[in-house]
């Protein structure tokens, strides 16, 4: 019992984050596939640009649920800067999820509705949220210790003195 007792302390808060991230991502990931299913097979749009419109409204969702509900306990650096940060990440998140996809649609030759959902709702988007979350914890979400940084520099703040 002491074993699990230890181990559950030291990983209670990643345990914890883990599963808020989890919750966020539920719900954007409804949103990303509802509608890049919408766009792709009841509008005609096509894949890619399916795709990458769903992944921008998911991760606004997910950015504004990450920020103030799964990280919240974490250090700021400014909501403009993790906005951009977090999109910047995202990008790539998205970039792994088209890759797969066009790879699916172009280089393969399979079009159906569950070649694209496996590809770009499955595949891509699992890979796309293993990068996102250890990229927002790396860049973006900051773990609460550390020093405020200066908004003009981008510097670590000198601690003030007493």
């Amino acid at each position: 019992m002491g074993l699990i007792r230890h181990l559950w302390n030291r990983f209670e808060h990643l345990v914890k984050e883990f599963a808020k991230f989890g919750t966020v991502g539920s719900v954007a990931f409804v949103i990303d596939v509802g509608i890049s299913n919408l766009l792709f097979l009841g509008f005609d749009f096509g894949p890619l640009t399916s795709k990458t419109i769903s992944v921008a409204i998911a991760a606004t969702v997910a950015f504004l649920g990450n920020r103030f509900w799964t990280f919240r306990h974490r250090a700021s650096q400014g909501l403009a800067k993790e906005y951009f940060m977090y999109f910047v990440l995202n990008a790539v998140g998205l970039l792994i999820a088209l890759l797969v996809v066009g790879f699916t649609t172009y280089i393969l030759k399979l079009t159906g509705p569950i070649a694209y959902n496996i590809s770009a709702n499955v595949i891509g988007l699992g890979l796309g949220t293993a990068f996102r979350f250890w990229s927002y914890k790396k860049w973006v979400f900051l773990p609460p210790d550390l020093p405020p940084v200066d908004p003009h520099t981008g510097l670590p703040e000198r601690p003030k003195s007493s």
